[in-house]
C-alpha cells in the first residue's frame, strides 16, 4: 500500500491513498497515550530485567522525574484488553492520558467501570 509521511510541527502524519472499496476509518487514539503506554512497558521491562536496581537509579539514568516514572509505571497495571483497545483507538469510552494518570483499581475487572466514570467526569469539567 503506498503511503507518505507528512511532517508538521510537532508531529508526523502517515497519509495513505484512498481506496474506493474501503471507507476511511477515523481513529480516536490519544497520541499522548499511544506514546506513554510503550514507554511504561519499556521502563517496567528494564526494572524486571535488573538493568536498574531501583526507580531512583532509573530516573537519574533516563533523566526523568521520579513522580512521572511512578505514574507511567502504573499504566502497566491496565488490563491487556484496555491497553490494546486504546492503542488501536477502538475503546468504548473516550479515555485520554490525563484520566489514566489518576489512580485506578489494579483489578482488571473493575477498571472499565472506573475509567468510564473518570471519562464522564473529565467531560463534565470541560
Amino acid at each position: 500500500m503506498p503511503l507518505a509521511i507528512r511532517r508538521q510541527p510537532g508531529r508526523k502524519t502517515v497519509v495513505t491513498s484512498v481506496q474506493d472499496e474501503a471507507p476511511a476509518v477515523a481513529t480516536r487514539a490519544d497520541p499522548a497515550l499511544v506514546k506513554a503506554l510503550p514507554r511504561a512497558f519499556r521502563y517496567q521491562r528494564l526494572l524486571d530485567e535488573g538493568r536498574y536496581a531501583s526507580t531512583s537509579e532509573m530516573t537519574e539514568a533516563e533523566r526523568i522525574e521520579r513522580g512521572y516514572l511512578g505514574t507511567l509505571l502504573r499504566l502497566t497495571l491496565l488490563a491487556p484488553d484496555i491497553v490494546e483497545a486504546n492503542v488501536d483507538g477502538r475503546h468504548s469510552v473516550e479515555v485520554r492520558l490525563p484520566g489514566l494518570l489518576e489512580p485506578f483499581p489494579s483489578e482488571w475487572q473493575l477498571q472499565p467501570a472506573t475509567l468510564a466514570q473518570a471519562a464522564c467526569g473529565m467531560l463534565a469539567r470541560t
